[in-house]
């Protein structure tokens, strides 16, 4: 059980995470008191999901597939990637494929040689994801936007699905904006800068908090919007 105490939440080493419903429910309470407009917007979202997947390469290229996609654009994808492999994909594997595999998967070439090059760094040992994902988020954060292909948004949301960490908030994220501009009844979605900003006040539970955006937009146009399956 979690203590209340808004410094006591769950971590791993000196990196605060999520790991459960659980956690879920401790960070509302905390968001509540910090923001209490927040209580009104819960009412509103239904379940909070948490949605966390294991950290490792699959996580992070699973998101990158996803991107800028349909949902079913990216499952059939992926479905097409995990057969190659066997159903489970790692980075030993997706190094070993042939070099034009990608085409058969139906991935883009950027996204294609964004994976080559996270498979690669992951097998030299340049990348350890599961790692990453004990450090500051800062720190991941650079490290993750690092690598070639890997902007801010993915290495946001691979913190928060795979590594679970508690403070990151992804304010690049469209539907995210629009959702902040739906809860609050502002005249125009937020830019990342400015909802940046704005998310400050709900540190450190900020990955919390853009769950319930995400759920209550979600409620409102009858369709999930999580960045993740």
């Amino acid at each position: 059980m979690l203590s209340s105490a808004t410094n006591s939440k769950p971590s791993r080493g000196n990196v605060q995470i999520i790991r459960s419903e659980e956690d879920i429910r401790e960070g509302l309470k905390h968001l509540f008191r910090l923001d209490p407009r927040l209580a009104d917007i819960a009412k509103e979202a239904g379940p909070i999901p948490l949605r966390l997947h294991e950290p490792g390469f699959a996580g992070l290229a699973h998101i990158i597939v996803s991107q800028m996609v349909s949902r079913a654009s990216a499952d059939a994808i992926w479905r097409r990637m995990s057969l190659a492999e066997e159903g489970v994909l790692t980075a030993e594997r997706y190094v070993a494929l042939r070099p034009d595999a990608w085409r058969e998967f139906g991935l883009s070439r950027a996204k294609a040689t964004t994976l080559s090059g996270i498979a690669e760094a992951v097998v030299s040992g340049r990348l350890d994801l599961a790692l990453l994902s004990s450090r500051p988020p800062a720190e991941a954060l650079a490290e993750l936007t690092a690598l070639k292909g890997v902007g801010p948004w993915t290495a946001e949301v691979y913190l928060m699905f795979c590594g679970g960490h508690a403070d990151v908030f992804p304010s690049g994220d469209v539907a995210l904006q629009n959702a902040v501009a739906a809860a609050f009844g502002l005249a125009q979605r937020p830019h990342a800068k400015v909802l940046a900003s704005l998310a400050m006040v709900w540190s450190p539970w900020r990955s919390v908090a853009a769950r319930l955006f995400w759920a209550y937009y979600a409620q409102k146009l009858g369709r999930g919007l999580l960045p993740v399956g």
